[in-house]
């Protein structure tokens, strides 16, 4: 089954008067890279997170981010009198500093004093409330990681209709190729056989070894046989790859470069209007499928 780099799952929840988002996305990537946004506090959360994606994903850049809001309890609202008076003189001190070096400054107003984190502490939750918060938090985990997964995999179906359709058009294109073939052997053969009858009537004592030795080479040049032999091995490969469970993404990206290289190859070798048609349209569709490539896992 090939999934995608690419995907999005969202899950809210609430707890004992806490009440959160999950949100996760990706995209593609060379390897897995996992950049987590979540509250302060709660490391042991982000080591159950991190396990459960490095263990479902292998590849993309994940961003997973968590939105946490408690609600503060009836008459739980209140000033931190020590750390207020620590933050009171520093902003004293700050405001004076100013004032010798000319610097103007807004005078701070309460509002902006209450909003400094730490300085008014609300009683979210006792501590076993939190701990029910963490765990409701933790039963969401797999949830939200397998709807992820299927965000992937609904990607990835998508991608497998492109790619086994372009994988069709490589196959037919090969196809033409071989056919062209024939119709060349015989161009090649008879432009041969006169340019071969102008050399021996415009020369005397032609050494006849080497004459074939040199047939032989331009015949070994000319051949793209081998090349269309390859191809048919690639596209047999791609197919086992679409197949196959498992991320399959970096052995495709590294068939892509073959298949390219192959049909490179084909259109330096082509000698023909029609096979140079043919090898130009096989790079068009090998470069599309590449790009598609670039978002499988």
């Amino acid at each position: 089954m090939v999934n995608s780099m690419t995907g999005f799952a969202s899950l809210k929840g609430s707890e004992e008067g806490a009440r959160w988002s999950w949100e996760i996305r990706s995209v593609n990537a060379r390897g897995l890279d996992l950049r987590l946004r979540l509250p302060e506090g709660l490391d042991d959360l982000e080591q159950v997170v991190r396990k459960a994606l490095s263990e479902y994903l292998a590849r993309g850049n994940v961003t997973l981010g968590l939105r946490l809001q408690c609600e503060a309890e009836a008459g739980g609202a209140r000033l931190n009198g020590e750390y207020l008076g620590q933050v009171l003189a520093a902003v004293k001190s700050i405001e004076n500093e100013a004032e010798e070096q000319g610097v103007h400054m807004t005078a701070s107003s309460a509002a902006d004093i209450l909003a400094i984190r730490g300085v008014l502490d609300v009683a979210e939750n006792s501590e076993n409330s939190q701990k029910a918060v963490v765990a409701a938090l933790k039963k969401q985990i797999k949830p939200l990681v397998s709807s992820f997964c299927d965000a992937r995999a609904a990607e990835g179906c998508a991608l497998l209709r492109i790619l086994t359709d372009q994988l069709e058009q490589i196959k037919t294109l090969v196809s033409q190729a071989r056919q062209a073939i024939g119709d060349r052997h015989k161009r090649m053969a008879s432009n041969l056989k006169q340019n071969l009858t102008l050399i021996l009537e415009s020369s005397d004592g032609v050494d006849e070894g080497r004459l074939t030795q040199e047939l032989a080479v331009l015949a070994v040049k000319a051949d793209v046989a081998e090349e269309l032999d390859r191809l048919d091995a690639h596209i047999e490969a791609a197919s086992g790859l679409l197949g196959s469970d498992g991320p399959v993404g970096r052995k495709f990206d590294f068939l892509m470069q073959e298949f390219n290289r192959e049909a490179n190859t084909l259109c330096s070798k082509s000698g023909s209007t029609e096979l140079t048609r043919i090898g130009l349209d096989l790079k068009t569709v090998i470069d599309q499928m590449r790009e598609q490539v670039q978002n499988v896992e």
